[in-house]
């Protein structure tokens, strides 16, 4: 398990960015040989993606043979809604790079049968070879996806009813309307997420704290899922200076102390690789 701590949410961003971009360059995707990259949603990750973007506009990085694998969908949410994550990846992203929308999977809240569609989605990835990298943001409450605390940490791709503090949350993209947030969601599960080669985790700002705190310095446990990723063998938390306010001095000298070997060492990691 690796900690990346940042000054700010922006050079986290990047950071993120710029190592997603490394790992599909060394790759070296073909027609027969996809890059396979799970994607989250919300407010964590719109730095990385931005970043991406110009990544892709200046000719350092193609999607062309990249397959994407969406964390979750709400339930009943027509489609073309703005704040489906339908609307969300294509606006914020897929509509700015060169992926073929045939390779961009996003569950349907709307599907006749909920649970066939999560069980295809499942399918869907184990066709494509598995996730290469799963990129993952968190709530407060240490949710990864719509795994919300109490969720098995061998759960997959399923429908969950959304905790409340998760529709509190929410609540600021449906007009402060507690009525208008969806109750339900379809998500991949944390056995869907372990299941990839590799996790990174994206923890930003002060309100994330807490969670960061449980996520790395406490035990694995089902009430604050994150933790699970503990047990992956290869993990990357990347965060921002405000996010490790609740972690030990030693902890986070520790991990500073690894960034400045790995960044010595690893340089492809920290800077963008040349074609």
């Amino acid at each position: 398990m690796r900690l990346v701590i940042l000054d700010d949410y922006d050079q986290a961003s990047e950071w993120a960015a710029k190592y997603i971009c490394n790992r599909i360059i060394q790759f070296k995707p073909s027609e027969g040989k996809y890059f396979t990259l799970g994607l989250p949603t919300g407010s964590t990750p719109l730095g990385c993606y931005k970043k991406l973007i110009e990544y892709h506009k200046n000719g350092d990085l193609s999607f062309k043979y990249v397959k994407t694998f969406n964390m979750d969908e709400y339930v009943g949410l027509p489609r073309n809604h703005p704040e489906s994550y339908h609307s969300y990846m294509w606006n914020n992203f897929f509509k700015h790079i060169d992926i073929d929308p045939n390779n961009a999977h996003i569950l349907d809240g709307n599907a006749l049968d909920l649970q066939a569609e999560c069980d295809a989605f499942e399918k869907k990835i184990e066709e494509a070879g598995g996730i290469e990298l799963f990129v993952g943001g968190i709530g407060p409450d240490g949710h990864i996806a719509f795994n919300e605390p109490g969720s098995s940490l061998s759960s997959r791709t399923r429908l969950k009813t959304l905790a409340m503090d998760t529709i509190l949350a929410n609540a600021k993209y449906f007009d402060g309307d507690l009525s208008k947030v969806p109750t339900m969601a379809l998500t991949v599960g944390v056995g869907t997420v372990m299941d990839a080669r590799e996790v990174m985790i994206l923890i930003t700002g002060a309100h994330k704290a807490f969670a960061l705190y449980k996520a790395i310095e406490e035990g694995v446990n089902h009430m604050w899922t994150v933790s699970a990723f503990q047990q992956h063998p290869r993990t990357i938390f990347v965060c921002d200076e405000d996010a490790t306010l609740e972690l030990r001095v030693k902890t986070v000298k520790y991990f500073k102390g690894l960034m400045h070997v790995h960044n010595k060492l690893v340089d492809p990691l920290y800077s963008m690789k040349e074609n």
